[in-house]
């Protein structure tokens, strides 16, 4: 039960998002990402994290009881973007976010690095899951900005840590209970700078299909300015 939208947004002319899903019987892996860097190279970066990230899952699942799984793909796909940038100049610097919900019949794990972000739906209600690396969360959790001077901050852009522009790569990992939420948004910024909760959840509330919601979404980001790439994945929480 999944549904997705990706939108290159009102002013970008490339499209640097990217999203990747993979489900079976025994699991499911759901990555959204967000690349950075110069022509072309936040396209390659984010792509190549996504695929890296969910084959890795692939081809190294055995049971559904391995909670480091998840950690060793990320650290995976942060591998193959800051091999292809050391060995390809043309890519230099280049790097992504990533936000990934893994599910098993066992247990739920959500991952962050960067801003891109998780978010739990209960009964309509919405809560956030990952904290945002950037440096206006930073300026925020040490006071010297208020919540309303976060959501215009001129540096909202500025993230802290990234997937592929350094050998390792720091990452948070969130356990969920399996009873916790009935269904998970994976979003890029492109949204969540143009779209508020208030805004989703009315959203959610329409009870449209998956599919419809993303959609929906997606059109409210470009019709409240649309500066960014958006990408919207809405997913169930069971195998």
């Amino acid at each position: 039960m999944v549904g997705v939208k990706t939108d290159l947004g009102n002013i970008r002319s490339l499209n640097e998002d990217y999203f990747e899903f993979y489900e079976n019987k025994d699991f499911k892996i759901y990555v959204v990402a967000d690349g950075m860097g110069g022509h072309n190279a936040g396209e390659v970066a984010s792509k190549t994290a996504g695929e890296a990230l969910v084959e890795y899952i692939k081809n190294n699942y055995k049971n559904g009881k391995d909670k480091e799984l998840l950690r060793s793909a990320i650290e995976y796909a942060n591998k193959q973007v800051y091999d292809l940038a050391y060995k390809d100049s043309t890519y230099n610097g280049m790097g992504t976010t990533v936000v990934a919900c893994y599910i098993t019949e066992e247990f739920i794990q959500v991952a962050n690095v960067g801003d891109s972000a998780c978010f739990g739906i209960k009964d309509k209600e919405i809560y956030k899951i990952t904290k945002d690396h950037s440096l206006v969360q930073e300026l925020l959790d040490s006071g010297s900005i208020s919540k309303e001077e976060a959501e215009n901050h001129p540096n909202k852009n500025i993230i802290t840590r990234a997937i592929g522009t350094d050998k390792k790569v720091d990452i948070d990992i969130f356990d969920i209970d399996k009873l916790q939420y009935n269904l998970f948004i994976l979003c890029t910024d492109g949204l969540t700078n143009e779209v508020s909760l208030d805004e989703i959840s009315k959203e959610l509330a329409k009870d449209g299909d998956l599919q419809n919601i993303c959609e929906n979404l997606v059109s409210l980001a470009k019709k409240n300015g649309g500066r960014d790439n958006i990408t919207v994945m809405l997913v169930g929480g069971e195998v």
